[in-house]
């Protein structure tokens, strides 16, 4: 490991370990099912901490980015899997072509809840994605057994609105419409509430042709089709 993984570690822990409270922690816990503790910092204290710990920081090379990334998921608390997806975020120019298969696909699998599976989405997954052609990996991850995987196979284009490549999130929405597990179908339905804002029409067709029942995914699809 190189020095620069090694320095965000360090700093970013010492900037979130004095803040906890021990209330907040529990409450914390307690909401995303004890996935991991907790440290007990609010959101924007813990970005506003992170932010001023990471400012003298060099630009760091794509590996560098996925090795810090991955030394933070490996501390217990939640928090700091939490700055791992900011870190991304903050320096997701410094990923290359290769971050999604080497880096990502294991922070989606390791202590996986749908906070941080999501973030990850949002912060490496769908900009990778835009960047890069990402056909293959985003297939494999649709055809795996972890359903987080699949989970960010379906979002991998969220926030590409007018630009998003309709037929292939069909595709994989199609893959997995009998699929009851909760996480896939909601994330089934973002995906197509989604899609409502730009092609309201392809959204009720493919409705239309999968009489059978998804209801969570379907409740949001609605949503947004009565939106449009």
């Amino acid at each position: 490991m190189t020095a620069w993984p090694i320095q965000v570690t360090r700093l970013t822990t010492k900037a979130l370990s004095a803040l906890g409270d021990p209330i907040r922690a529990d409450d914390q816990a307690n909401y995303m099912k004890h996935v991991a503790p907790f440290l007990g910092i609010a959101t924007p204290e813990r970005r506003m901490a992170a932010k001023q710990a990471w400012k003298a920081l060099p630009i760091p090379s794509s590996d560098e980015l996925g090795e810090a990334a991955l030394q933070l998921f490996m501390k217990p608390e939640r928090e700091f899997h939490y700055a791992a997806c900011d870190l991304i975020h903050k320096y997701i120019n410094s990923a290359d072509e290769t971050f999604l298969a080497e880096y990502l696909e294991q922070l989606l699998t390791t202590k996986s809840w749908w906070d941080t599976v999501d973030a990850l989405v949002s912060t490496g997954v769908s900009p990778l994605c835009w960047r890069y052609d990402a056909t293959e990996i985003i297939d494999q991850w649709s055809e795996s057994q972890n359903r987080w995987l699949i989970r960010a196979a379906i979002g991998h284009q969220r926030g590409w609105k007018s630009n998003t490549d309709i037929d292939q999130v069909l595709h994989i929405c199609d893959r997995h419409w009998e699929d009851s597990e909760f996480f896939i179908a909601k994330a089934i339905g973002w995906a197509l509430r989604d899609i409502t804002a730009v092609d309201s029409q392809s959204v009720r067709r493919f409705l239309h042709t999968h009489p059978i029942k998804n209801s969570v995914a379907e409740r949001e699809a609605i949503r947004g089709l009565k939106r449009a």
